[in-house]
């Protein structure tokens, strides 16, 4: 068959090997970030001495509609902590795993369709007594928007972490309960622990002069850094003494995180009418009195008191002693910390 140009040109073509055309790069897509559906918790299967306390894998809880979900970065760990760990609970029984933790700063990750006063990334410290939704030493914590603010920008989310519910107890039982006014004498007991070396700060930003007990050398130096104008050792033979060379005039108000004979030999020296405040779970309570007005207290959590904490914080150029930081996964041995007791600050966990 004779074939014309055309054809031979079609079939030379046909028997040339074909070239494979150059795969194209497909488009780039953004990177959408994956929802987190698990994380690590330090968390009991039941109660016990520190070592029940362990690292498990649990799911993110889900933040309800007037709820946030919060990336924390550290928690606070607190005495409370461990007396739930080993076995005290409020009512009922607890659901286990149980978290553990009332309190920690970190930044949003997510909200309820209800909230409207975070935005994602914000900065915020939290404070939660028995989350049903667990605690805070955790990846993330779901919690009520209304037990959350923003965290003031002189603290870190370390510092945070470790003063949200410390902050709230200092602040509210030095402006709230004792009322502190500039130019009293203030005797702050137990002045070198968690919450007393924030409560110094406090009363000394408001004017007054402030006096704190501690025992031991580094804790003396420590609450005379903070501002405090006289340490003494309220165990001592010579403290009562050195307390009424002091405070010739006696004491205006005491805020006590402490008890037993020690105080009870302090408020001897408290004027007629004057104040005593202690936090709920302070024990011995003070022995009622009457020429004094003795009054017991909870933080408080809401928008207004977290508000208010910013703003002192930032007045009172706040310092956040932290005593040891341990890692999440060694939450355990941040209990055996803090039940050997002697803690000059507060204990934390870094948890990013």
């Amino acid at each position: 068959m004779k074939m014309d140009k055309d054809d031979l040109t079609a079939l030379a073509a046909a028997k040339r090997p074909r070239l494979l055309k150059k795969s194209r790069k497909p488009a780039s897509r953004p990177h959408v970030e994956q929802k987190k559906t698990l994380m690590k918790a330090a968390a009991i299967d039941r109660f016990g001495p520190p070592s029940v306390l362990k690292l498990h894998t649990v799911p993110v809880p889900e933040p309800g509609p007037g709820e946030v979900l919060i990336a924390l970065h550290a928690a606070g760990v607190g005495v409370w902590d461990a007396d739930i760990r080993g076995g005290w609970w409020p009512e009922g029984r607890p659901k286990f795993p149980l978290i553990l933790g009332t309190d920690g700063a970190g930044t949003i990750a997510a909200m309820g369709s209800r909230v409207r006063r975070f935005r994602k990334n914000d900065r915020v410290w939290a404070y939660e007594f028995i989350n049903p939704k667990g605690g805070f030493y955790a990846e993330y914590v779901a919690v009520n928007s209304e037990h959350v603010g923003r965290v003031p920008p002189r603290l870190d989310l370390l510092q945070a972490g470790a003063a949200a519910v410390t902050g709230l107890t200092a602040l509210q039982g030095v402006a709230d309960h004792l009322r502190v006014r500039p130019g009293e004498t203030v005797l702050i007991y137990g002045a070198s622990g968690a919450v007393g070396t924030l409560a110094i700060q406090f009363a000394k930003s408001r004017g007054a002069r402030v006096l704190g007990t501690a025992t031991g050398r580094d804790a003396a130096t420590l609450v005379r850094r903070l501002g405090a104008a006289g340490v003494i050792d309220a165990r001592s033979k010579r403290g009562i003494e050195e307390l009424q060379a002091l405070a010739p005039n006696g004491l205006d108000a005491v805020l006590a995180f402490a008890g037993g004979d020690g105080l009870e030999r302090c408020l001897d020296l408290v004027r007629a009418g004057g104040r005593v405040a202690h936090p709920n779970g302070v024990e011995p309570e003070p022995k009622k009195r009457r020429n004094l007005k003795i009054l017991s207290y909870d933080a408080v959590n809401g928008r207004r008191e977290f508000d208010r904490l910013a703003s002192a914080v930032e007045a009172a150029k706040l310092k956040v002693p932290i005593a040891a930081i341990y890692p999440l996964a060694q939450a355990a041995k941040a209990h055996e910390r803090i039940m050997k007791g002697h803690v000059l600050g507060r204990i934390a966990l870094r948890i990013r």
